[in-house]
Parts: C-alpha cells; structure tokens; sequence
C-alpha cells in the first residue's frame, strides 16, 4: 500500500495506491474543490441521493459479499427524498460497505474506491472529473513504469549472479567435447540443487503444480527469497569450485537458505523492498 497525492485544478487530493489496481482517492480532498470548510456536507448531499445510493449499492453488491442488502434496501427506499441526509460513516456501519472508507484525526477523512471517486468527481464538476482522471492515469503510468524498472534490476542482479554460478559449473562440472545438450542438462540440474534448497521443488515440479501461470518458480520470488538465490548462486560456484559433491551442496545450500530467511525476514530494509514491489 502507498499514501501519495495528486494536483487537480490547484487541489492536493490523497490516494492509496494498492495491489490489482485496488486503488482509494480521498473524497475529503476533492470535496474542497466545491467547498474547502464543508466537506462533510458536501460529500453527505453527493451521497444521499438516489442515484449515488444506487451507484454504491450496484458496485457493493458486485465486490462484497458481506454487503447488507437488506439495511441497503432502507436507505435506498429513503434516498432523495426531502430532508434526508445519508453521512458516509452512517453508510458503512449500516451496510458493511468496503468501498468507501471513513476515518477520524488528523490523516483521516473519507476515501472511496476509485470506481466510486470518479462518480463523485462527475456531480462536483465534469471538468474536474476530466482533469482527475488525467492525473491519477499519469500517476499510474509513472508507477508502472518504475515498478517495471526495479523489478528488471533485481532480476537483472540474480541473472549477473547466475552467470557466476554457471561459469563454476563449466569449470568444474561439464567436460571436454560434450553437446550443448549435454551441457544443458547438467546446467538444468545445478539450477534445480538451487531450486531445491531454496523452495523444496525442482522448476519442473512447480510447473506441474502451476499449469496456469505464465513464466518459471524464480518469475514468483519475493524480495527476500531473491536476495537469498542471489547468495546461494555465489556459494554454490564457490562450493563447486572445491569439487563438494552435489548431494552434500544441495544439504549446505538448504542449510544456508533457512539460516538466511530467518535473518531477512524481519530486515527493515528487506521489508522497505518489500513495500516498495508489492503494493
């Protein structure tokens, strides 16, 4: 998940951004655009009319099955009609609503959906709408493109280590005058002692298990387990290079695999990458 904030019109709105685009715009933030003291009034006037009360409804029952549709069904009966005044925190406890989000203090505010935001957007001002969205997909481009760029260093670093790994292997495990299918297929092994004292599966293994995905095991490793790989790669060429069988690297790879993940796995700086590619 990540906090950030966009310019629109000369107002700062609040985003946060999460994973498969699950993405919340601050309806706080961009009810200043009508009225920077009332936004509670504002946002309540947008939400208790009939057609918003619809909106949400139709979009809650599509994505959350906890919805009440029953207290749904009361509000929706008394919605736009005169006098009646629907808060967003009365909605979600009435309803168990997930897409808008109302909190207090200081970072608080009110938060919806993106889905649910825009529509908000279009009752403020068509134009504001337009400009939104113009800068929330300029947002999302630049983040993709950074998440793609890192993403391609840590694969990139793996892929520098692995040549290391495999230059060990020509030196000490492939002999003269073999095929390269010949060599391959030792190389497929080595990557497999990787596989096995990191993950407990050889790469066929996970294919078998994983019909359905696209790419290998490595395509689905999480930052710590990449930065493990990367450390076995060196030890294993270095363990090669001392001519240890591979029966006895694949136990003392696995040994040091458990020995590293316990270290990492509460790492500030493993959990900062984590956050980083993740959310």
């Amino acid at each position: 998940m990540k906090n950030t904030k966009i310019l629109v019109k000369g107002t700062r709105i609040g985003l946060v951004l999460r994973k498969n685009n699950n993405d919340y715009i601050s309806l706080t933030d961009m009810a200043k655009f009508k009225d920077r003291e009332l936004t509670g009034i504002v946002i309540a006037n947008w939400l208790s009319t009939k057609y918003t009360v619809q909106f949400i409804g139709a979009w809650e029952k599509m994505y959350n099955p906890n919805f009440n549709v029953m207290e749904f069904n009361n509000i929706r009966n008394e919605a736009g009609s005169n006098g009646y005044i629907l808060s967003s925190s009365k909605f979600i406890q009435k309803t168990n609503a997930i897409g808008i989000k109302s909190s207090a203090g200081r970072y608080g505010g009110t938060y919806a959906h993106k889905d649910i935001a825009f529509e908000f957007a279009t009752w403020l001002s068509p134009e504001f709408k337009l400009y939104l969205i113009k800068e929330f997909q300029r947002l999302k481009a630049e983040e993709n493109e950074r998440l793609s760029l890192d993403w391609d260093v840590k694969r990139q670093l793996t892929k520098i280590n692995y040549r290391i790994h495999t230059d060990a292997i020509k030196e000490k495990l492939i002999p003269k005058l073999l095929s390269k299918n010949q060599s391959n297929v030792i190389y497929a092994s080595e990557a497999d002692v990787l596989n096995m004292a990191l993950f407990g599966k050889t790469a066929k293994g996970w294919r078998e298990e994983n019909k359905s995905k696209e790419g290998n095991i490595r395509d689905y490793c999480d930052v710590t387990q990449l930065v493990v790989l990367a450390n076995l790669e060196g030890i294993n060429a270095e363990l090669i290079r001392e001519n240890i069988s591979q029966a006895e690297r694949l136990i003392r790879l696995n040994q040091t695999a458990i020995s590293q993940i316990k270290s990492l796995i509460n790492n500030s700086s493993i959990k900062k990458l984590e956050d980083k590619y993740t959310n």
